[in-house]
């Protein structure tokens, strides 16, 4: 999404820099450095990105629950205990039904108040850490994984698809996965950037 969309990548990349304090001209490892709970905490666009991605692209696209007893629903339909219930969250993050006649667009902006802060919707709403009582509980841990990944790459690379012309087709498994791999170009940011090998497994 951020390769597909330069300017909201640059914005992240801007924040990233701002939260941090860090000059044009300080490295990978200072940046990385500096990426405290205080810092992350400022990020809100980044988090926003984030967040608009998992809406479009969730990790898991399928699910599904058992019912350990009998219920009715707010809407009147029955379930029997034993139930499956399946529900596509891939599907869900884009019905308009739900998010509005812009539901397809990557807008991080919409997961911000008129402070720049985020707002966060309903688990049931944004359903890709599911929800109530089975919500992931790596649900946090998952988030700070992301921004600090995120932080590290945007701060300090300018990232491309290596073919802007070339599709991005999925294949549907447990997991979300892009058929035969997406291949970006990562640019330095600012001349002082270091190799991206040591953050790569």
């Amino acid at each position: 999404m951020v390769c597909k969309h330069p300017d909201i990548q640059e914005k992240i990349a801007q924040e990233v820099r701002e939260a941090t304090n860090l000059k044009d001209n300080s490295s990978i490892d200072e940046l990385a450095d500096n990426l405290t709970e205080e810092t992350l905490s400022k990020m809100q666009y980044l988090v926003a990105a984030l967040t608009e991605t998992s809406r479009l692209y969730p990790a898991v696209p399928l699910n599904a629950k058992v019912c350990s007893s009998d219920d009715t629903w707010p809407d009147g339909f029955s379930v029997k205990k034993g139930d499956i219930v399946g529900y596509h969250a891939y599907g869900m993050g884009r019905m308009k039904y739900i998010w509005g006649d812009d539901a397809e667009e990557f807008r991080p902006e919409r997961w911000l108040d008129e402070n720049g802060l985020v707002q966060q919707e309903s688990s049931f709403k944004l359903i890709v850490f599911s929800a109530g009582p089975r919500i992931c509980v790596g649900k946090e841990f998952a988030y700070r994984e992301m921004m600090i990944f995120s932080a590290v790459l945007l701060g300090s690379y300018i990232l491309k698809l290596r073919d802007e012309n070339k599709v991005a087709n999925y294949r549907t498994k447990f997991t979300h996965h892009i058929d035969g791999g997406l291949y970006v170009q990562a640019s330095p940011r600012f001349a002082n950037a270091s190799s991206l090998r040591r953050y790569m497994p």
